[in-house]
């Protein structure tokens, strides 16, 4: 990729409350400056010594200062924004561990809130995924004992362990009266970036990418090439709940699909260092297929990027949901001790000039629920006549202000309590590994599986005897509302037990409704990309 010269390497972890990009500055070019603009520094850390002497002497048990300064310095952090952070020594590794293998465990990221383990967001396809883990829910207990004053090595720690191995996590989780218990079994969680990549007709290419990491771009690449060898014409790019990761890895995904020259996305911060701007370059050569890029309220930082790039272009369609609005840039700053923090430095910018970030104000929890919270461009409320708009290069109206407005609102469904109760009690699992031992012949044959065949009512019959059989009171409004998803689920745990993940994602997407009324916005997309085809290299504001 093209960029401007600057020294900063801009790097990224993957989750909603992680970062947009990373910079690595030497420690030892760190100094206090006696003065500030609020005030005089000097004497805040006279201030700051003093409490910490009084603890230390006074209180009525013996304190760990290591632990009293861990604790001054995040509580220093949190006051900035979400998104700056101070990772321990003995954590610096873990951090970064899922963009370099693998690990074994239940697959989610999470923040710790008043004290509290919360579920920022279940990594797709993963144990905590599958049961039906949210974010916002709090993990008030590992085993039967609280976590409550937990930090972050302690909860991982118990969530991870030996591969087939079970945790037991106690959920508590708003609107629902009384926590819950879940048993989750772990396995092994893969860095791999591209987590599915097949075609969903003859023409149409699908490829899932759930996070941005070291690979990521590689990985796409070989996807892409395997499916124009298998006849792809056009690509839906599905980077729902993809949390974000390596900045430089957004703009190589966003390269592969924007021509020579166009800016993809830009920084800029109150230091020379973080400004920056990075440019589509001719390294891979692809047809201009028509593209769809999927978006839901997970979607953030460096899907943001993405999204917001190919939009600006008119390169594609961005359909689904509002996107998190993650647009803040961290740099990490390694600590004499092996520690970092990472602050954010900059904020990052779409081709138009769109920041989209959202407003932190509010607390960690809030900021999160909001985010997830279903946008409605027509509601009063959320209306976007108050929010600044930018043009295309082809002059198509864009928002700003908090995440990437997709041009085709489509809401995807959300199951009923009742429904999330039957996968958390792995009613699903348990029916379709029962199923598939007595089924097995249907291994021989995955197409005539995902074309033909469909839960009977027999078969739904037989799942509701094992609702009861598992004492979950039975929800006869949540279970016609909730149907098509349930066979749905039914169809794709099968698939799982008798064929593999790769083929569980299959099913998923090509027997998905909202799949298939997704790809009827395929001539809209070609449409789109007509109208950018040819423009220039600069986009202006509205």
């Amino acid at each position: 990729m093209r960029r401007s010269r600057k020294t900063l390497v801009m790097m990224g972890v993957v989750a909603v409350v992680a970062l947009a990009g990373m910079a690595m500055i030497d420690p030892s070019v760190l100094s206090f400056a006696p003065q500030s603009r609020s005030g005089n520094l000097y004497q805040e850390i006279q201030r700051f010594n003093e409490v910490l002497h009084a603890v230390s002497k006074y209180y009525v048990e013996e304190v760990d200062n290591q632990k009293l300064i861990n604790g001054a310095i995040a509580g220093m952090l949190e006051t900035l924004d979400p998104h700056s952070v101070y990772i321990p020594k003995d954590q610096l590794a873990d951090v970064t561990e899922r963009f370099e293998g693998h690990f074994y465990g239940i697959g989610i990221e999470f923040n710790i809130f008043n004290k509290i383990p919360t579920v920022v967001s279940p990594m797709p396809g993963t144990p905590a995924d599958r049961l039906g883990l949210r974010s916002a829910d709090q993990m008030i207990a590992i085993e039967g004992k609280s976590t409550y004053g937990f930090n972050e090595e302690e909860v991982r720690n118990r969530l991870r362990g030996k591969e087939g191995t079970q945790v037991r996590v106690t959920i508590r989780r708003a609107g629902v009266d009384e926590p819950f218990e879940v048993n989750i079994t772990r396995e092994k969680i893969s860095i791999n970036s591209v987590e599915a990549a097949f075609m969903l007709d003859q023409q149409t290419g699908y490829v899932l990418v759930v996070r941005f990491a070291k690979t990521t771009g590689e990985e796409l690449e070989s996807a892409l090439q395997k499916l124009e060898r298998q006849g792809m014409k056009q690509l839906v790019l599905d980077l729902r709940g993809n949390a974000g990761g390596f900045l430089e890895q957004a703009v190589t995904v966003a390269d592969k699909f924007i021509e020579h020259g166009k800016k993809l996305v830009y920084t800029r911060g109150r230091i020379a260092q973080a400004n920056d701007d990075f440019y589509a370059t001719d390294d891979d050569n692809h047809p201009r297929f028509p593209l769809i890029v999927m978006l839901n309220h997970g979607s953030a930082s460096a899907s943001e990027i993405v999204a917001g790039a190919i939009q600006d272009w008119d390169r594609g369609l961005v359909v689904g949901e509002t996107s998190f609005g993650k647009g803040l840039v961290q740099s990490q700053i390694g600590l004499r001790d092996g520690s970092a923090v990472r602050i954010t430095t900059a904020r990052y910018y779409t081709p138009s000039g769109r920041l989209i970030q959202r407003s932190y104000d509010k607390s960690f929890v809030d900021y999160i629920n909001d985010a997830f919270d279903d946008y409605d461009p027509n509601a009063a409320a959320d209306s976007t006549n108050d929010r600044p708009t930018y043009k295309t290069s082809a002059g198509r109206l864009v928002y700003g202000g908090g995440g990437i407005t997709p041009d085709v609102q489509i809401k995807w469904h959300r199951p009923t309590q009742f429904t999330v109760d039957l996968i958390i009690k792995r009613s699903f699992f348990e029916f379709a590994s029962e199923f598939a031992a007595r089924n097995r012949q249907l291994a021989a044959n995955f197409q005539a599986f995902q074309q033909n065949w469909q839960p009977s009512e027999a078969l739904l019959a037989d799942f509701r005897r094992k609702i009861d059989a598992l004492k979950i009171n039975f929800d006869q409004e949540s279970w016609n509302k909730d149907l098509d998803y349930i066979k749905l689920e039914l169809k794709s745990e099968i698939a799982l037990t008798l064929w593999d993940r790769q083929k569980w994602y299959e099913i998923k997407a090509t027997c998905n409704k909202q799949m298939q009324e997704v790809l009827r916005f395929f001539p809209q997309a070609q449409k789109v990309a007509a109208m950018g085809e040819g423009a220039g290299s600069h986009l202006m504001k509205n």
